[in-house]
């Protein structure tokens, strides 16, 4: 059986730490098997504690050598440890400022959970967020105790690197200071045998940074384009939110062994290297837009995490979901607003709604937890980031700014609360956020009920909305949802431009008058509320909207949702897809005034999971072969109905010359791998073949290889026999070679694809990329395998969960995620399900990570 149950963590028993840190002095010994860290950390008593309090420190895993209090050694009954830290009663406290001096030994090497000080190939690196750094060395691990650290570590690899400033260095030593005051969450350290790709940056106030990207040798030659997207985004911090940076240095180190994508430590962000190393024959497009992404992301968390924390791990949302809006922000400037809001929404809808519509719903702002590494969650960065976007249409675009310069102006160097950010917009715009504020405490997808009339020229839309029962919040209260609004003519002119209106009842209608007819409603546009919009509505009024809709998200929503009413029709009644939405998608394909982005998300259906959840909330059990089939059959009639359009639009998508990562060229290849889907649907991979052979890219030879694993004859396996042998040194590509042989297999053949590919020689399960891109690809790439009617691919998912949890329990708890909709199947796969989750909890040993997200599937 499991340990006892671990603590509740709660939103509402927080109380100020009783002791501050003026300053952290430490010094690094490096060794793999016995690394000594020596701490020397100024304390004084924190007046809004209320008096003086034990002295207590977090701490795990450590071997205690010696310690002191203002340098008088501190007797064994003076002080008692247990396994999570350390506690000096506040009898035995020298005073109400003193200095604490400690030695401890920790073994990097033996640390397969990543987190703390560990070892990736060789390499020392640290991963402290969020309750890393306990695992160092005793301190108030929590980021409402914020300190200037200096760190001294001696090693002798030859490159040495911390937080802050380099202040001297010598053979084998080097010290490093941070000026400003941070958490122990953001502290880092990288010791190891790496080279610099080098460059330097001037700030608007006239101040030269050096900037580096570290990789180990042999990686140099793939670090332009990450460089490239950290300057551009210190530019852009600069002009849009007047965010200069502060530091002598900017370090990026890329380390292969990593939990998460990449970590915002002051001055060392340490990347997980698959969103670093980038060249044209080795990354897809959207591999550079990932790099470009998150390399935004991190440096902009320098000041929206960094500069200004969260005052405990319940306001997680208030830093995730600021910087994720900021990073959104930046890619839609530097590539389309419109594709970007695309892909934001599928994002939203694949995870968060997922998330928010099961067992693993909770509020922006959750109010308990037993791990915070549990609550990384879609609904803390993605659903956080549009309750910003939402502030930003209520308070529009000067008030957000005015916020914004406030909120930097006055909560600077603190660790600030969701009550203090919503502060800032009321004093900034006058508003009143009580309201609003209750996006941040209440889980679940509104549902936006809409119904209209048309009367003597009044075009009238009444709104009802209503959020689901969540586990513990069964009553939900009516929220604050800024819905924008256009309407259009009968001959598709625009009659009504964009207008946000603001609903705040639990019903409400609004009316525009003076129409000549009855408009067609453009309603939520660039999905302006994070609501699920239910209303009755015709396929010839859908595709009206993909032909005429002047606002480019609602004309992809439109033909979205055709899609789904088609493939709906196809799953429950076996129906054919009929002419209205096959030929409104030839139009949309064919309009060369359209960015070739969009039109590849427009060839795009529906995926199955989404379609299964449709389902599910029309009140139909679905049926994940029958899912699968559906689409096969609709891509097949799609293929067939473009087939005069497809060889020319494929051909006029070449980007001639040498590659380039920008959006236009990357659009292009897009649009061109969607079409070659579609023709191989039609040659069996003639085309597909001649690219895998010619290709030049990554993008297109990966493209390519799909598709011919999709046609299944023979010539996909060659293909991936030549890709193997032509990229089995790199790691990076490798992922990508196992992740598609299953994305692709038939589903009845997707568990044993599976299962052969863990015996690879270079199956490395303890290596978190590779562990996701195999356990993790079967059932988020390929659910009709894993769901299997027998139930073997259940089995196989938990087999290896188990494995990986004595080992690294985060990466296992965030992979058990992908059974949180078992209640949506049919009986016979929830009993099976249930059973792998019941065995999975009652394994003996089960880390806290796998113990609370299992139990909160299940629902217990």
């Amino acid at each position: 059986m499991r340990d006892a149950a671990p603590q509740t963590i709660r939103l509402a028993d927080y109380t100020p730490p009783a002791w501050l840190v003026e300053k952290v002095d430490l010094t690094f010994r490096l060794d793999p098997e016995a690394t000594h860290v020596i701490s020397r950390i100024a304390f004084r008593a924190n007046p809004a504690h209320g008096g003086r309090g034990d002295l207590r420190l977090d701490g795990e895993g450590l071997r205690l050598i010696r310690a002191a209090l203002d340098g008088i050694p501190l007797a064994a009954g003076n002080f008692g440890t247990d396994s999570t830290g350390l506690t000096v009663p506040a009898e035995a406290l020298p005073g109400d400022a003193f200095t604490w001096e400690a030695e401890v030994e920790i073994a990097p090497a033996g640390n397969t959970a990543l987190e703390g000080l560990y070892l990736s190939g060789g390499m020392f690196c640290t991963q402290c967020e969020a309750e890393g750094f306990r695992k160092i060395t005793y301190y108030p691990d929590r980021p409402d105790v914020m300190a200037p650290f200096s760190v001294r570590i001696e090693s002798e690899m030859p490159v040495l690197l911390s937080n802050g400033n380099p202040v001297a260095s010598g053979a084998g030593w080097a010290e490093w200071h941070d000026p400003w005051p941070k958490p122990s969450y953001l502290f880092a350290l990288v010791a190891g045998d790496l080279v610099a790709h080098r460059d330097t940056f001037t700030t608007a106030s006239g101040r030269p940074v050096a900037l580096n990207v570290w990789v180990r040798r042999g990686d140099e030659d793939r670090c332009a384009y990450a460089m490239d997207a950290l300057k551009r985004a210190m530019r852009w911090d600069e002009q849009v939110y007047s965010r200069e940076y502060d530091l002598d240095v900017f370090n990026i180190v890329a380390v292969d062994d990593f939990n998460m994508g990449a970590m915002e430590n002051k001055g060392l962000n340490i990347f997980n290297s698959k969103y670093v190393l980038a060249s044209p024959e080795t990354a897809t497009d959207l591999d550079f837009e990932r790099i470009e992404g998150i390399v935004a992301h991190e440096y902009f968390h320098n000041w929206t995490g960094n500069r200004i924390t969260c005052r405990d791990w319940f306001q997680l949302c208030l830093k995730e979901g600021l910087t994720v809006y900021r990073d959104q922000q930046f890619s839609g400037d530097m590539r389309s607003h419109a594709v970007k809001r695309i892909e934001d929404v599928l994002q939203l809808r694949a995870r968060q709604f997922r998330e928010d519509n099961g067992p693993l719903a909770h509020p922006v702002r959750p109010e308990s937890y037993i791990e915070i590494n549990n609550f990384y969650t879609a609904t803390v960065y993605e659903k956080g980031a549009e309750l910003i976007g939402m502030l930003r249409r209520l308070a529009g675009d000067e008030g957000y700014a005015r916020a914004l310069d406030l909120y930097f102006s006055r909560h600077d160097g603190e660790a600030a609360t969701i009550e203090d950010w919503l502060k800032v917009f009321e004093d900034a715009t006058g508003r009143d956020l009580g309201q609003f504020k209750l996006w941040y405490s209440q889980p679940g997808t509104p549902r936006l009920h809409v119904s209209e009339d048309f009367k003597n020229g009044t075009y009238t839309l009444h709104f009802r909305q209503e959020t689901p029962p969540t586990a513990r919040q069964p009553e939900k209260r009516p929220l604050v949802l800024p819905i924008a609004v256009g309407l259009l003519a009968p001959d598709g002119r625009e009659v009504h431009p964009t207008t946000v209106l603001e609903m705040t009842e639990p019903e409400q209608s609004f009316s525009f008058d003076g129409l000549d007819a009855r408009p067609v409603p453009s309603l939520l546009r660039s999905f302006s509320a994070p609501v699920i919009l239910v209303r009755e509505t015709s396929t010839e009024e859908r595709a009206f909207l993909l032909a005429h809709d002047t606002d480019p998200f609602n004309r992809w929503e439109a033909g979205r949702a055709l899609a789904k009413d088609v493939l709906t029709r196809m799953i429950t009644d076996r129906a054919d897809p009929g002419p209205a939405y096959l030929d409104a998608l030839a139009a949309m394909a064919g309009d060369e005034s359209l960015d070739p982005a969009f039109r590849a998300y427009g060839l795009a259906l529906p995926s199955e999971d989404d379609m299964a959840q449709t389902l599910h909330d029309a009140g139909v059990v679905p049926d994940p072969l029958a899912i699968h089939a559906a689409r096969e059959r609709l891509t097949l009639a799609v293929a067939r109905h473009l087939s005069s359009l497809l060889p020319g639009l494929y051909a006029s998508m070449e980007t001639p010359g040498p590659f380039t990562p920008d959006a236009a060229a990357a659009g292009r290849r897009s649009l061109r791998g969607a079409v070659l889907r579609l023709l191989t649907r039609l040659d069996l991979g003639a085309v597909a073949e001649r690219q895998f052979a010619d290709a030049d890219n990554m993008t297109e030879q990966l493209a390519a290889l799909g598709c011919l694993l999709d046609a299944e004859t023979g010539a996909g396996q060659d293909a991936l026999a030549r890709f193997a042998r032509q990229w089995g040194h790199d790691r990076l590509v490798m992922d990508k070679w196992f992740t598609l042989q299953i994305a692709h297999a038939a589903p009845e053949r997707a568990v044993a694809v599976t299962d052969g590919l863990t015996g690879h020689r270079d199956f490395d399960w303890l290596n978190p990329n590779r562990f996701r891109a195999v356990i993790g690809a079967l059932p988020m790439l390929n659910p009709a395998g894993f769901h299997d009617p027998s139930g073997a691919g259940y089995r196989l998912v938990t087999d290896w969960l188990l494995r990986l949890d004595a080992r690294n329990p985060q990466t296992t708890a965030r992979l058990c995620s992908v059974f949180e909709t078992w209640g949506r199947y049919d009986t016979d796969r929830k009993a099976m399900i249930e059973g792998e989750l019941r065995r999975i909890l009652d394994t003996e040993g089960l880390s806290r990570d796998t113990t609370e997200m299992v139990g909160r599937i299940l629902g217990a």
